[in-house]
């Protein structure tokens, strides 16, 4: 396998990382403290010019075509500078391929160019419920045709970006008798469609600049062709996307991580204590060896299931074991940056406070440590 990244590759990272340098870090302590939100939106705008919102998508849809290796380039470096808009970036991409995966043709002219350019400044991927997160065959949502419409009832928690959000990808029960999970059919609905509210924000521990919503839909009625994929088979479309959605996650843990040593080492570098920089002493030297060893492993794991991915070959274990080991060793990494700032690392003068908090829900979020267990052994067992 040749490890090099390509020089279109090596241009994306590069913008994302100067990107986040120059117009995310600023911001990213003030959206924690619940202040920069217009300067967030309009950041969500830049990186749409710039072409990460479709990093995936084709170019007839404005997309850039970059594929999934530079996507988790992007997340990674653009989570250096602001976990929250990582996140927004993330699922936004994330809609935008289940979009091109399986909607019509009309579907994707109407909603894919939106996204991309930013007239949209996110987009919402609605799964989730308060009782079926880590078993989404569980929900409860239902979608009922009633003649050339769709009427859609129900609730979704946890939406990243749905309060900004242009554009909903919807999942919703069609046929209640159907084995669990056989029934489900999933569905594009625009934010401001008669029947949908946004409830309030989440209070959330980190990655605060993230609006983070639940979706209501009441008596919410759609047209018929608002209907995406196959009836019925909307169940295993989701399964395929969570996995995508993965190697983001992983990449925002893996940034996240890497930010967090980085300023800790340079830290170290400057404290004096005994006479002498911290750095000089082998106990944090090697708290900093095996951070930056596990980070480096958590870089490879991404770039082989990305790789897989867009070889078209079969990354869901891959996915799964990239997001579990990311998203663990970039929390102990942040743990580590924080311990060595000792008490400046639980100041919230210094980053490496926020930067733990943010690192947290990489472990939760599409799909916990626990279930990506599940997934990997599943997978080795039945070898």
């Amino acid at each position: 396998m040749d490890l090099n990244i390509s020089e279109e590759q090596n241009f994306i990272q590069q913008t994302a990382r100067d990107f986040a340098e120059k117009e995310l870090l600023a911001n990213a302590a003030k959206l924690d403290a619940g202040e920069g939100k217009s300067e967030f939106l309009a950041n969500l705008k830049k990186l749409a010019d710039l072409g990460f919102m479709g990093l995936n998508v084709n170019a007839e849809y404005g997309g850039t075509e970059a594929g999934t290796i530079a996507f988790s380039l992007a997340i990674s470096s653009i989570a250096r500078g602001c976990a929250s808009t990582a996140v927004t970036v993330s699922v936004t991409n994330m809609v935008a391929e289940v979009i091109q995966s399986v909607a019509s043709a009309e579907q994707k002219q109407n909603y894919l160019p939106k996204i991309c350019s930013g007239e949209y400044l996110a987009a919402g991927f609605c799964l989730t419920e308060s009782g079926a997160g880590s078993d989404p065959s569980g929900m409860k949502t239902t979608a009922v045709q009633d003649g050339d419409s769709w009427v859609l009832n129900g609730s979704k928690a946890y939406i990243t970006s749905a309060e900004y959000a242009g554009v909903f990808v919807v999942w919703a029960v069609t046929d209640k008798d159907a084995p669990r999970g056989k029934g489900i059919s999933c569905f594009l609905v625009e934010r401001d469609t008669a029947g949908v509210t946004v409830g309030p924000a989440e209070e959330k521990m980190g990655q605060k600049g993230s609006a983070t919503n639940p979706v209501y839909f009441d008596d919410c009625r759609i047209p018929a062709g608002a209907l995406m994929g196959t009836l019925n088979r909307g169940y295993q479309v989701a399964l395929g996307e969570l996995a995508g959605g993965r190697i983001g996650v992983g990449s925002l843990a893996l940034g996240l991580g890497e930010a967090a040593l980085d300023y800790a080492t340079d830290y170290a570098k400057e404290r004096q204590q005994f006479g002498q920089p911290i750095s000089n002493f082998q106990g944090l030297q090697w708290m900093l060896a095996d951070a930056y060893t596990e980070m480096e492993a958590a870089r490879l794991l991404l770039m082989q299931a990305a790789f897989t991915k867009e070889s078209g070959g079969d990354f869901g274990k891959q996915a799964s074991m990239a997001k579990l080991f990311a998203s663990e060793a970039a929390n102990r990494a942040c743990y580590t940056g924080l311990q060595i700032l000792g008490g400046n690392g639980y100041n919230r003068e210094y980053p490496l406070e926020r930067l733990a908090r943010d690192v947290r829900i990489t472990s939760i979020y599409e799909g916990t440590s626990e279930i990506q267990r599940m997934i990997i052994s599943r997978s080795v067992f039945s070898c």
